[in-house]
């Protein structure tokens, strides 16, 4: 069964520092990092939670009638098909990407064939062929984990790590002043109850997962990865099995480094300062009823006295 993948699944709410923490964790030697979001989900996905979260971040729903390649192609995965398929018009244009995604299709169909269809098998399929299609993917030789990360799905982690007993979930969080700040910058920003209705729940989903799946479900801050990514991120690296690098002390894609982790996520200068600064371009009242949307959790993460 291919479903023994080491996979370790990121999930954070929007504008909280997961697509940075994926750049750190980028060039690490003993990880298979997507290049992109891993948009794993499917338009079937019709629970609780569909009419809050875009179907393309959830842990995927597939037909039982469907076949292998109707699986592949249901999988969402908006932002790496955009740059293999119509690369003019993908926001990652400017950076090289030697992969062809009718081959991964062929290389997923070859997977699912030899260990059959289920959600974890399936899922392990879309990592393996993405890298096997990749043709200019810095590799080390020393690869063992692949690395995904998509917004929200934190919601699902309970479901990867039931279903693939070698994976590790990592929730990142910031600070929900800063977050909602960043928010507001995108062209149709969620407004403040909808912004803060899912930060809450992506905080609830990954504590109670945390004490459900002890030594497996982690949370780090990204004020912390900020701060000192080496430190924060290598702790993480030593709880699932790897070792610290130093690659993780600067953001990276396909090993080469970043100065500024924009496109990949909004944040773009991944500093403290720029952190704290951020959350002060909030109105005092904005602060004030985010405070009181968030309080439940300000003790826990220690963000309390942030501003």
């Amino acid at each position: 069964m291919t479903n023994t993948i080491q996979l370790l699944m990121l999930g954070a709410m929007y504008e909280n520092g997961g697509n940075t923490t994926h750049r750190f964790l980028d060039g690490h030697p003993q990880m298979y990092v997507y290049p992109f979001e891993s948009q794993v989900g499917t338009n079937l996905t019709r629970d609780h939670l569909a009419s809050m979260f875009p179907t393309k971040y959830r842990w995927p729903t597939f037909a039982l009638e469907a076949t292998s390649r109707q699986d592949f192609q249901a999988i969402i995965d908006e932002e790496c098909k955009v740059r293999a398929r119509t690369p003019s018009v993908s926001k990652f244009r400017h950076m090289p990407f030697d992969f062809s995604d009718d081959v991964r299709a062929s290389l997923y169909d070859q997977y699912v064939a030899g260990t059959g269809r289920s959600r974890a098998d399936n899922v392990a399929a879309f990592f393996q062929a993405t890298f096997d299609a990749w043709k200019d993917y810095h590799r080390s030789g020393q690869e063992k984990v692949y690395v995904g990360y998509s917004p929200i799905i934190s919601v699902d982690a309970d479901k990867i790590l039931n279903e693939l007993p070698n994976a590790h979930f990592l929730h990142i969080v910031r600070n929900p002043w800063s977050a909602y700040a960043d928010t507001k910058k995108r062209p149709v920003p969620l407004n403040m109850t909808h912004y803060m209705l899912g930060w809450n729940l992506n905080q609830f989903h990954a504590l109670y997962f945390k004490d459900n799946f002890p030594g497996r479900m982690h949370i780090v801050r990204i004020e912390d990865v900020m701060a000192d990514p080496y430190s924060s991120l290598g702790a993480v690296c030593e709880k699932i099995g790897l070792e610290p690098a130093e690659t993780l002390r600067k953001p990276t894609w396909n090993g080469v480094e970043l100065q500024e982790v924009f496109p990949w996520g909004t944040l773009r200068k991944v500093t403290v300062e720029v952190n704290k600064s951020t959350a002060l371009e909030l109105t005092d009242r904005e602060q004030e009823e985010i405070r009181t949307y968030a309080y439940q959790y300000l003790d826990v993460f220690d963000y309390k006295d942030f501003i």
